[in-house]
């Protein structure tokens, strides 16, 4: 592992620093297929993290997981002409298998609406087997131009709910709950703030009739569409002439929704929660929460027992390699962001304490034996909490209410981040101001209050402020 110091800092090249904790961590690698990555044991172990806190979520929802195939016959993307003009530049086509020319091409999944709303169409006759409660765990392609590990990549993992109702009040409470949930899992477990909020019509999903976001700021003043929400309408169930029963004996069109979010989680993990010196780890989600550096050449077997008796119920792991120096070890678990170092020497041994690094504040102390369980623990809270409020504070700081044209161009053009600013809706006006500052509409928060203003580009009349911000 090479634990040299990053080529350049955070704040002079963001992204030759991002990937270089990206490799040095160990957490992805490059893939011999251009545009692909290779998610390595270390950071597998945050997503499954990631996978353990929202499945549980998901299934205390009544929602159930299954798998679905990655080959999509290309006839059913063209169902639904929004979907397929929204999905076209970015498919992957199988046009041989088994050495012959296939008789219909097949797509694989930009995402399952299709493949899965033809399976429930073959399932349900009646409202009585609604709802469809389903969830899957999988890989999608979707072929990038610009790619960047974990952010942005022609194949990623997610996971994605597509449910069927009988009314769109039903629909809507399970597409409020998904937004929920993500947002849960990004405040309490990798201590991220976001605004949540409803994407304009040129911003929403292909084929949605509204689509809801969490979007996260970046470091670096861009914004991170960190996942989405999707109420569906009717929209797939007309497409594939789907329908059921309902309580009077009528044909009705079912209400659908889908939500997902991917191992782009783990991209805006990195970017926020990481310093000059590598990952920071919120000990929620950190593969391992306490890591233990005896000084090489030193026994300390029977010490290193007592110490661990006070770790029960932690992830923690003793770095007993005796082929490494303690410096270099400690360099090599700064850069994987682990919370908590605990460094064991003759003398902590000799006196019945530890000596305490935490990664956030690159503090250290003495700990006593008899107190490290209490210390750890409450340490451990303290790190969750304190990246969570930083980053909270740092967008905050950085969202700022505009009402001026040129105060909008001035700061996407320098600073960036996230403006608030009163916008018509109007399409034409939308692109004219993504053309002028390449600033998107990232969402309506779902707070917004309605106000009398004027629209920040053509001065029409407005009655919301949008939260706009160029983006990943």
């Amino acid at each position: 592992m090479d634990t040299k110091k990053f080529v350049l800092s955070k704040s002079k090249d963001i992204a030759s620093w991002y990937n270089d904790i990206v490799l040095k961590a160990e957490l992805a690698d490059y893939a011999p297929v251009k545009g692909c990555m290779v998610i390595r044991p270390y950071g597998y172990a945050i997503w499954e993290a990631i996978q353990i806190y929202l499945d549980q979520l998901i299934k205390n929802k009544g929602v159930k997981n299954a798998y679905f195939p990655m080959f999509i016959p290309e006839d059913f993307l063209n169902k639904e002409k929004e979907h397929v003009k929204g999905f076209s530049p970015e498919l992957a086509v199988v046009t041989h298998g088994g050495g012959q020319k296939l008789k219909e091409k097949l797509i694989l999944r930009p995402t399952s609406e299709t493949v899965m709303y033809y399976m429930y169409q073959k399932w349900t006759n009646s409202w009585r087997q609604l709802p469809i409660l389903i969830n899957q765990w999988c890989n999608v392609v979707r072929w990038e131009k610009r790619t960047y590990m974990f952010l942005r990549t022609t194949e990623f993992l997610w996971q994605e709910g597509h449910c069927a109702h009988l009314t769109h009040p039903e629909s809507m409470d399970q597409v409020l709950w998904a937004l929920d949930a993500y947002q849960k899992t990004y405040n309490n477990l990798l201590a991220l703030y976001g605004i949540a909020g409803v994407k304009s019509e040129s911003e929403k999903f292909a084929g949605a009739g509204k689509s809801y976001t969490f979007e996260i700021l970046m470091p670096n003043g861009k914004a991170l569409q960190a996942c989405t929400s999707h109420d569906l309408g009717q929209n797939f169930a007309k497409a594939f002439d789907w329908t059921v029963a309902d309580k009077d004996g009528k044909n009705t069109y079912p209400w659908q929704n889908s939500w997902g979010l991917s191992t782009r989680s783990i991209g805006g993990l990195i970017m926020v929660q990481s310093d000059d010196d590598g990952l920071i780890l919120p000990p929620n989600v950190a593969p391992i929460q306490v890591i233990i550096v005896p000084i090489p050449g030193q026994k300390l077997d029977s010490y290193l027992k007592n110490i661990t008796d006070k770790l029960v119920g932690l992830r923690y792991l003793i770095d007993q390699d005796e082929n490494e120096t303690a410096g270099f070890k400690f360099n090599k678990w700064e850069i994987k962001g682990v919370p908590i170092r605990l460094e064991i020497g003759q003398k902590e041994a000799n006196q019945n304490q530890v000596t305490l690094y935490r990664r956030d504040t690159k503090q250290k102390q003495t700990v006593s034996l008899d107190n490290l369980s209490s210390e750890i623990e409450k340490i451990l809270k303290d790190i969750q909490t304190n990246l969570f409020e930083k980053h909270k504070k740092f967008t905050q700081d950085n969202t700022h209410t505009v009402d001026s044209y040129d105060q909008f161009k001035k700061i996407m053009s320098t600073t960036k981040g996230f403006i608030s600013a009163f916008w018509c809706q109007d399409p034409t006006c939308e692109a004219q101001i993504k053309a002028d500052t390449k600033a998107t509409t990232r969402c309506l928060p779902i707070d917004a209050k309605k106000e009398n203003g004027v629209c920040v580009h053509c001065g029409k009349t407005a009655s919301h402020r949008w939260l706009f911000g160029q983006s990943y």
